[in-house]
């Protein structure tokens, strides 16, 4: 069963891909769909009916080289029936969502056949993802790894007629290959340490790395501290954290369903799935964990104030995914790392279904995606409406909090609630002065997600028609085919949080998580502690939530002139965060011009002057000359043959007389 949920998305890929002619466009596309449903299917069953032991999987002998020997096999335990779920159920129904959002699409001339190439990508994009998080070796993991890079390039740059779309997907590429070598030096490490990249064997050194030192550089400091921080640098790469995060915002050049796919349960919870998967190693490095909480915490916050003055929809909701996803390795920072794959989970549902609305809004209008051409589109799109409602509900962290009402032991509320709520009890409950500044950055990215997630409902789908009248006069509701993922996407935004908070951070999580995550209860009681913070801590996200949903509504409800006039009375701080802190301007400055003068210098100095010149100098003037040289020889007398064989004679002996050779 593990092997068939592994291998239809890559059988759908080829299909699509190469035998599209053959069997034709539909089938094929329809096939690729059909084998990712089977996928999901077969992932849920998995996920059940799992009994907490873990499985190894052999699919074949991989590489044997001197003192590296691993398989290829698919490491089954809780972490990866969580990812299975997440990932085949996201995919599945973006596939089908995919059928009505890119059919005509007006990017494309009349004839051409590019559904099957796009499907072709979505599929080998999902084989990708479950080869890395069924890994049982690291490189294994980078194969997936790498293999979800590829995909991502060729999904964000699929209107390759779109300059746009073409930088976008190199910058992502080569921003997150900055981070790919962090990881890919961590695997050096530990191999080189360990002398294994299997994963029971690094797990099982996980303490004999703290006791030991490793040079680095000019450095002799802790094995498990550096090994550690390079796999977090390539987890900060591909989960855009601050620093390697500027990729993430242009990649909304891609198509909606892309985004989707990217940025809801795939390529972006890759880096949060890695440090949860490497816990073992973690636990026993407090100083690299200290630097997960700050990078988590600050990307939650930097994220959110970005977002407050977005006006592309789709960058919106981008942001919201980068800030949500240093809410998780915020958590796995302050080792709840349960607490961070919760949030995962529950992220998947709502943050999917916000893009795949986004795009049905985008679709009914004409593929405008400036909100400030929006307004009073909830009767137009109602389905629409009332999903994006929902995941906006959740997103928001609406729910009751557990000092007032319970359903049993489980709070009541939407699925980012409870997840949302148990990350930041857990970033409190750490106690350390990480932890407490996590919690205080947290606090105000919930009250920011309230803001600028109202702020899009309320652009959107409230007060009066805004742009171009025609394009609202023909709004209309997307097909079955769009709206169908919506509604089975609101269904676990609402449900999916109450329904595992027991598994996932209340009184079953040793026993649902079992071995599959590690905790040094010699020294990690946070888990423990975050359920019996302080009242006030409880309320104090609930209370953010209520303040950013009253500003919102204040601003653009009832007195939407406020926002026009504090942006012009504090435009120095509007246009900081319009222009995303400067990250893409300061990058260019110390990195990417830089590199194109080098490049720029190399290329006329280096090949030209020099290379050119040396080759055409040769060409242009050496040989020329030799070659007159030798015309002027074959002058077709016989004398000169004769003068030339005499002087041959002559040289001949006189080197052999002075060299001592004639005797």
């Amino acid at each position: 069963m593990e092997t068939i949920i592994l291998f239809a998305p890559l059988v759908g890929a080829l299909i699509s891909g190469f035998g599209w002619k053959l069997i034709g466009e539909k089938a094929a596309i329809t096939t690729a769909t059909v084998l990712l449903f089977l996928a999901a299917a077969l992932s849920w069953v998995v996920f059940l009916g799992f009994d907490g032991e873990t499985r190894i999987v052999p699919i074949m002998r991989w590489i044997e080289s001197g003192g590296l020997s691993t398989d290829w096999a698919i490491r089954l335990d809780r972490l990866t029936t969580i990812m299975l779920i997440v990932v085949t159920t996201v995919s599945s129904l973006v596939h089908l969502y995919s059928h009505g959002y890119m059919d005509k699409d007006p990017q494309w001339k009349d004839g051409e056949s590019y559904m099957p190439r796009f499907f072709a990508y979505l599929s080998f994009f999902t084989f990708a993802m479950l080869m890395l998080v069924t890994s049982d070796n690291l490189l294994q993991m980078f194969f997936g790894w790498e293999g979800v890079g590829v995909a991502s390039y060729l999904l964000i740059g699929f209107y390759y007629r779109k300059p746009s779309a073409n930088a976008a997907a190199i910058k992502a590429f080569i921003v997150n290959r900055v981070g790919d070598f962090g990881f890919a030096l961590g695997i050096f490490g530990l191999f080189y340490m360990v002398e294994s990249i299997n994963l029971t064997e690094v797990f099982a050194a996980g303490h004999h790395l703290a006791e030991v030192k490793m040079a680095f550089l000019w450095l002799d400091i802790s094995a498990i501290e550096l090994l550690t921080f390079l796999l977090f640098v390539g987890a900060m790469g591909k989960s855009a954290q601050l620093f390697l995060h500027t990729w993430l915002p242009d990649a909304m050049e891609g198509p909606t369903p892309v985004s989707a796919l990217i940025h809801a349960a795939t390529m972006v919870t890759a880096g949060v799935f890695l440090v949860c998967r490497m816990s073992p190693l973690y636990e026993y490095a407090p100083g690299t964990l200290a630097f997960v909480t700050v990078i988590g915490a600050c990307t939650a916050f930097v994220a959110a104030t970005i977002g407050l003055v977005q006006n592309d929809i789709k960058r919106v909701i981008a942001y919201s995914t980068m800030s949500q996803l240093g809410y998780m390795f915020a958590a796995a920072g302050v080792g709840v790392y349960q607490a961070a794959m919760f949030h995962l989970f529950t992220h998947a549902f709502f943050k999917a279904m916000l893009f795949l609305g986004a795009g049905s809004v985008i679709h009914a209008m004409h593929h405008e995606q400036d909100m400030r051409n929006y307004g009073n589109l909830r009767k137009k799109i109602p389905i629409t409406f009332w999903a994006m409602m929902i995941g906006t509900l959740a997103i928001t962290g609406v729910g009751i909090p557990s000092v007032i009402a319970k359903l049993g032991h489980t709070p009541i509320g939407f699925a980012g609630f409870l997840s949302k709520d148990a990350i930041i009890e857990s970033t409190y409950a750490a106690g350390s002065d990480v932890g407490q500044f996590a919690f205080v950055m947290l606090v105000l990215a919930a009250a920011m997600t309230a803001f600028y997630s109202w702020r899009l409902i309320f652009m959107t789908f409230y007060g009066t028609e805004r742009g171009d009248h025609h394009t609202h006069e023909h709004a209309h509701e997307s097909p079955w085919t769009m709206t169908v993922p919506l509604i089975v996407l609101a269904v676990g935004s609402v449900f999916a949080g109450m329904i595992w908070y027991s598994d996932f951070f209340g009184d079953h999580v040793a026993e649902f998580f079992g071995p599959s995550v590690y905790t040094n209860h010699d020294t990690n009681h946070v888990l423990h502690d975050a359920h019996s913070v302080p009242a006030w801590v409880i309320w104090a996200p609930f209370v953010a939530m209520l303040l950013g949903f009253v500003v919102s509504w204040l601003f653009y409800i009832a007195r939407p002139g406020i926002p026009g006039a504090l942006a012009a009375q504090f435009e120095p701080v509007h246009r900081f965060l319009l222009k995303k802190w400067y990250f893409d301007e300061i990058y260019d400055f110390l990195f990417v011009n830089p590199a194109k003068w080098l490049g720029r210098f190399l290329w006329k100095k280096g090949d030209g002057a020099v290379i050119d010149g040396t080759i055409n100098g040769i060409a242009m003037g050496i040989v020329p000359f030799f070659t007159r040289l030798a015309g002027r020889a074959q002058s077709g007398f016989v004398f000169h043959y004769a003068m030339a064989m005499v002087i041959g004679i002559v040289v001949l002996v006189s080197w052999m007389m002075i060299s001592g050779g004639a005797h």
